[in-house]
């Protein structure tokens, strides 16, 4: 699986990480439907730590077509929920 972090990079995952990779997505989005900045951001910050922690960032120059594209590190919920809206 491919996973991009915007303004970072992409990253292969192993088979082994979709399993958290996946609870922490939904948990993530939970957060977001919440309204729980918080809880958004602890979750957004789990899931980047858990991208960059299992992954293998892949070269600059090598483009592959991303299985799931992530919140950069600093985005905020309501950044998170703007951004939602409008590709609805």
């Amino acid at each position: 699986m491919i996973a991009r972090i915007l303004h970072e990079g992409q990253y292969e995952l192993p088979a082994s990480a979709l399993g958290n990779l996946r609870k922490l997505d939904d948990e993530l989005m939970e957060r977001l439907t919440a309204g729980d900045a918080h809880g958004f951001e602890n979750r957004r910050d789990a899931l980047l730590a858990l991208v960059r922690g299992e992954g293998r960032m892949l070269p600059v120059e090598t483009l592959r077509e991303s299985d799931l594209v992530l919140p950069p590190a600093d985005m905020t919920l309501e950044e998170a929920r703007a951004l939602f809206t409008q590709h609805a």
